[in-house]
């Protein structure tokens, strides 16, 4: 009864949070709907597990030898399990998703070819000032093996936001600096900023974007879709950004593929920071 029970309780939790995600709340006083909610689920899957009684027997002992084997040779393990549960049971509290907006029609992109000229991302300094970045900030973070490409990028934000200094083009002009001419004193306004930004990142393998709003330009970081948008969410907020977060909203784009992209402006202290402007004009995605 007791291996029925906590095998009960493992499988309740995610169909309760997955069913928390897509059916509509009632939104009644003290959360009485969802209360409700997961005592169904859980009376379900308990009637379930006994009308099954042996075949649960089996399947908790290959499911233990499963993740036994992962644990041992590197797969799926006992970590893994721990971390997909707690970023779940996080975003439920949490919502990280206040952003949720779809890109269409978007116009063309200004001063294309200027951009992806600066976007000197295989030049040796721009990659030296990335690795510089990733060995300064969150080397010995754990836990995010299949986030590993995305924590560096972390890494790279939050070394240039933190020394980012605005400085305005020359009037009446709209200069674009390359990432070569940024990494000198870290200064300029958005588009430089931007540039520079996407370079970093893009040298060390992160997929990045652009986006064009009513006069300004900032980047974003494509970090998966909203399963991944879980854990990324738990990392900056618990994590890696705990101070800059606290309280606040994680800020992102979805597209048409539904792949989530994360907002780097240089505005932001944190990945995911507040939009300057909702308004979506352009996007340039730097594959």
């Amino acid at each position: 009864m007791i291996i029925i029970f906590c095998l009960n309780i493992l499988f309740t939790i995610p169909i309760f949070i997955i069913a928390h995600q897509n059916l509509i709340i009632l939104e009644w006083a003290y959360y009485i709907d969802r209360i409700l909610l997961f005592i169904i689920i859980l009376v379900a899957v308990q009637l379930i597990l006994r009308a099954m009684r042996r075949v649960t027997l089996i399947s908790v002992i290959l499911y233990f030898f499963f993740l036994i084997y992962g644990t041992v040779f590197g797969d799926y393990s006992f970590e893994n399990v721990y971390e997909d549960y707690r970023s779940m049971m996080y975003t439920m509290g949490d919502d990280p998703y206040p952003q949720d907006i779809i890109i269409s029609k978007l116009l063309p992109f200004p001063n294309k070819s200027k951009i992806l000229t600066a976007v000197e991302y295989e030049n040796p300094k721009i990659r030296n000032f990335a690795i510089m970045a990733v060995n300064k900030h969150f080397k010995n973070v754990k836990g995010y093996y299949d986030y590993f490409t995305i924590i560096q990028s972390f890494a790279v934000f939050k070394e240039i936001n933190s020394r980012w200094n605005y400085v305005s083009d020359p009037k009446g002009r709209d200069y674009i600096a390359k990432a070569t001419e940024s990494l000198k004193y870290l200064s300029g306004d958005c588009d430089d900023h931007s540039v520079f930004m996407v370079a970093c990142i893009k040298s060390i393998g992160g997929t990045t974007r652009l986006i064009h709003t009513k006069g300004h330009i900032y980047p974003e970081l494509l970090i998966g879709n909203k399963k991944d948008l879980e854990h990324i969410n738990y990392a900056i907020k618990k994590v890696l950004f705990p101070v800059e977060s606290k309280n606040k909203s994680i800020n992102y784009h979805i597209d048409e593929r539904g792949n989530v992209w994360l907002n780097l402006d240089y505005t932001a202290r944190y990945p995911g920071g507040p939009f300057m402007n909702e308004e979506i004009l352009g996007a340039l995605t730097l594959d």
